[in-house]
């Protein structure tokens, strides 16, 4: 059979990360001189969709790394609300792969205004995003032609922890970082996680991970909408337990984001207690992969896609074209 566009882009990841690290290093160089000449105070993450999830990842990864708060914007405060915020002592970091919706431009219009830098990780380097920001952080993976985002989000998240492996002068980070490519190639040759048996009866579910698993949670939670028609949403696996918990009965399919870091043994605590409680599991982990723990969620993401692709081909959709979606979503 001839492999699906989706298919062929995530296995693409591996290069073009290894491309856009090398491409980049001068330009990160020179977005974290003007950070810390500037030195913000927070920062400010504006984007939709996965580049909303990737938001959620450099949330833990700034705060845990560099420990400066991290907030989300809501983008229609600008767009419909047509407010100002006070952003003067912000970096923007604004997330987007075409780089053309309304709303998003909003937004950084809104941070220049008040005065803040603004840094834009977009693919289209042509975008009128990419014109109007400070500085821009190319991804380098190419067009995408598949409706759901891989490759460019992986890209996005390899982008937030180079730029974060410089700005906290972390060498063993920096190292990790740059095996990336070497460590995703790794990650693509793990046996399948996600099966068309493990799900083949499941409708509706949830996602748990604790802390960077969980902003990967809410990717393949988005993904498994997107091009599995499987109903599934994100929970902190903490948070998961303050009410949800207790949609648990006989087989509720739960999906488990493991991550080796420093939230591990809490994550697999709260696990217990889902399967205790009659809970069908599904894991997704990084295998025996062994790096610098802000790297392994990109790891346990690269395998899902090559399994969320067959599992959509199983349930008869075609991962390229998901019905009911277009690649460029513009809102306002």
């Amino acid at each position: 059979m001839t492999p699906t566009i989706m298919a062929q882009e995530a296995a693409e990841a591996p290069a073009r990360i290894r491309e856009q690290l090398a491409a980049n290093s001068s330009t990160i160089a020179a977005i974290v001189s003007q950070i810390n000449q500037r030195a913000p105070k927070f920062v400010y993450m504006v984007g939709r969709g996965s580049s909303d999830h990737a938001g959620v990842f450099a949330k833990y990864l700034i705060e845990i790394e560099i420990g400066l708060p991290v907030v989300h914007s809501a983008p229609s405060i600008a767009s419909v609300y047509n407010k100002q915020l006070q952003l003067a002592d912000a970096l923007v970091l604004v997330i987007s792969q075409s780089g053309r919706s309304p709303d998003i431009l909003a937004q950084v219009a809104m941070a220049k205004a008040a005065g803040a830098m603004v840094v834009a990780l977009v693919n289209d380097t042509t975008s009128p995003l990419a014109e109007q920001a400070d500085f821009v952080v190319p991804l380098f993976v190419g067009p995408e032609k598949a409706v759901a985002a891989t490759k460019s989000y992986l890209a996005t998240l390899s982008a937030l922890l180079q730029l974060v492996a410089v700005w906290s002068e972390q060498p063993e980070l920096l190292s990790a970082v740059n095996a990336l490519p070497e460590l995703l190639l790794q990650a693509q040759a793990l046996p399948a996680q996600l099966t068309p048996e493990g799900v083949a009866n499941v409708k509706h579910g949830v996602v748990l991970g604790r802390g960077p698993g969980y902003a990967i949670a809410r990717e393949i939670a988005l993904k498994l909408k997107e091009v599995c028609g499987i109903h599934a949403e994100a929970f902190s696996s903490a948070e998961f337990l303050h009410g949800p918990v207790t949609l648990v009965k006989d087989q509720f399919a739960i999906i488990d984001v493991t991550v080796h870091d420093e939230a591990y043994a809490a994550h697999k605590a709260q696990i217990n207690e889902v399967q205790s409680r009659g809970a069908s599991l599904v894991h997704l982990d990084h295998g025996a992969l062994v790096t610098h723990p802000r790297v392994l969620p990109l790891l346990v993401l690269q395998r899902f896609y090559l399994d969320v692709e067959a599992v959509a081909r199983s349930r008869g959709v075609n991962p390229d074209a998901p019905p009911g979606l277009n690649k460029v979503t513009k809102t306002v």
